[in-house]
């Protein structure tokens, strides 16, 4: 009985060593999935393609090259400057973190929860940096459509500026903090980093060599096709060629983020990995670009199908029912994670909800920064993601009403 015992918990150590514990509890491994099943149903397999390539080509590969810049710039950037600029100061504090939020990604976010859960800002600060935080889904409208984002974020930025510094007079100094002895606990359920298994080194030299190998070419071919030429005659390629291998590369990319999972966590499937591995910006760029692409591949797809079984007249009605798509988009905020979020975004993109929509969204969303706000102060990120909720319908019915709807 006791060599049975022995074997058993020989055999989980050996798995959990090798990080095959990733596949027996994946819930990222079901997009692929879905994704291969669609592919072969000969009346989708055209359309899976097109999304694939699409994705990848007029998406991902800019995404990466903003991502490669803005983690290339910060990485050599410090804040330790502007961090004693807000000493004691509960105004600047409060523009310090809306400054912090607006910031693509969910970095500087989670900087100022961080900064909040170990007391040394208050809980103005954390209204304004949720309140003006889009996280990765700023990656994919920077790139794709750098003068919406230009309105989103400045305009995101203002409001969590201005919704901090009302909390701040409102209620300065709430306790919504856990008591000194809990905090041990807390941190323990927020669920560090987990210790790295060879399966996650070598999925992650596979990312960073993948788009090591492919960031420039698929740059340029991202480039010329946004300008309109024909790739596959330039390069003497037979036609649909260089789609058929931007398909291939978009699928790569679900595979490597589907194998790069965690546990079985909902978070697993809504935010950037959060592993042991040296956080370098190269390994940075290839995992958010991975995480981006994943969840751009499910909007453009949700898109494709219901035009397929709908028509178009169903995204038709709703970017003309303005004012419901401003509070689906600002509900869908609500959620934890920036997947959700990315989404949107791609709706967006698509045309099927209209900027006041992208807006709202923006603005109510609090990107990854939620997770470690719900875990290590649960009362202060229930009660920052409702006082976020109201400026989104706000700067989004009035952007509707003042600039769409008259127009």
């Amino acid at each position: 009985m006791g060599s049975i015992i022995n074997i058993k918990y020989s055999s989980v150590a050996t798995v959990k060593t090798l990080g095959l514990h990733h596949i027996a509890f994946n819930k990222r491994a079901v997009l692929p999935c879905l994704v291969t099943l669609l592919w072969f149903i000969p009346e989708l397999s055209r359309e899976i393609t097109s999304v694939l390539a699409d994705a990848f080509l007029q998406v991902s590969a800019f995404v990466a090259v903003t991502l490669a810049i803005y983690y290339g710039i910060s990485h050599r950037f410090s804040s330790l400057r502007l961090q004693s600029w807000m000493k004691g100061k509960p105004y600047t504090e409060v523009i310090f973190a809306g400054v912090m939020g607006v910031l693509p990604g969910c970095g500087g976010a989670i900087i100022i929860i961080t900064q909040y859960t170990q007391r040394k800002i208050g809980f103005g600060a954390v209204v304004a940096v949720l309140t003006s935080t889009m996280g990765d889904a700023a990656f994919l409208l920077i790139s794709q459509k750098p003068n919406d984002a230009v309105i989103v974020l400045s305009i995101s930025v203002c409001v969590g500026i201005c919704t901090g510094l009302i909390i701040n007079k409102i209620s300065p100094h709430p306790n919504l903090l856990p008591d000194r002895k809990d905090e041990y606990k807390q941190t323990d359920k927020s669920g560090g980093p987990l210790e790295a298994t060879i399966v996650d080194i070598w999925i992650s030299r596979i990312s960073i060599a993948f788009w090591c190998i492919l960031l420039i070419p698929a740059t340029t071919v991202a480039i010329l096709l946004s300008m309109q030429y024909d790739v596959n005659s330039l390069l003497s390629f037979p036609p649909q060629t260089i789609e058929s291998l931007g398909a291939i590369s978009g699928f790569s990319c679900l595979c490597l983020w589907a194998m790069s999972a965690k546990s079985d966590r909902y978070s697993e499937l809504a935010k950037e990995n959060n592993n042991a591995l040296p956080k370098h910006w190269i390994r940075k760029v290839a995992q958010d670009t991975q995480f981006v692409t994943s969840w751009v591949v499910v909007a453009f797809i949700l898109f494709e199908l219901v035009v397929h079984f709908f028509g178009q007249d169903m995204f038709n009605t709703l970017q003309e029912l303005g004012s419901a798509s401003i509070l689906f988009a600002t509900f869908v905020g609500l959620l934890p994670g920036c997947g959700p979020q990315i989404m949107i975004t791609g709706l967006f993109l698509q045309g099927a909800i209209p900027l006041s929509a992208q807006l709202a969204n923006a603005i109510s969303n609090d990107g990854d920064a939620l997770f470690p706000a719900i875990a290590l102060a649960p009362k202060a990120a229930i009660l920052a993601t409702v006082y976020s909720t109201i400026p989104a319908l706000i700067a989004g019915y009035s952007y509707y009403w003042l600039v769409e709807h008259s127009t």
